[in-house]
């Protein structure tokens, strides 16, 4: 993919969708009814740009996009543009809707899960900083997730070795 050189100009409704869902789970009427969903569409996509990530996420509701986490490196800016949600940051829960501006910053202090609580899909575009190296860090279930320069996995705590091990 070669950097863009140019201005972008785009619709997000024309934008290619990306749609993911996890962890699956089913309720007592057999439906699915995992916690996480969303609709993705890439406007600047990784590797694009020098310096920035613009998507528009759809989450449908009662769902959250991503479960509660940080960056090490990366910044994060929301708009919401419609629908309500329930944003969870180190200072406790708070109601979000159309028209706010959420900034994430990197590190501890920026942890955020963004949840719809509306009847109707939560809109928001994501505008993120891009780092060639970067960490996000899940609290809650202790694990560590490491992207850029060829590396995209996910790892549990539990699962760390000792420095020399294997060399």
């Amino acid at each position: 993919m070669s950097t863009i050189d140019t201005v972008l100009h785009g619709r997000w409704d024309e934008l290619e969708v990306q749609h993911k869902t996890g962890p699956e789970s089913v309720n007592s009427a057999g439906e699915s009814c995992g916690e996480y969903e969303y609709y993705r569409r890439r406007f600047v996509r990784l590797g694009q740009a020098r310096q920035s990530v613009v998507s528009v996420y759809e989450i449908p509701p009662g769902k959250a996009a991503y479960p509660y986490h940080y960056h090490l490196k990366n910044e994060e800016t929301f708009f919401i543009v419609s629908g309500r949600g329930l944003l969870r940051t180190p200072e406790g829960e708070r109601e979000v809707a159309a028209g706010d501006l959420l900034f994430f910053p990197a590190e501890p202090g920026g942890a955020h899960k963004l949840t719809n609580m509306g009847g109707e899909a939560l809109v928001y575009v994501d505008f993120d900083t891009q780092n060639d190296l970067d960490a996000a860090v899940y609290p809650d279930s202790r694990k560590l997730g490491v992207w850029g320069r060829g590396v995209n996995q996910v790892f549990m705590e539990k699962d760390a070795v000792e420095y020399y091990k294997g060399e």
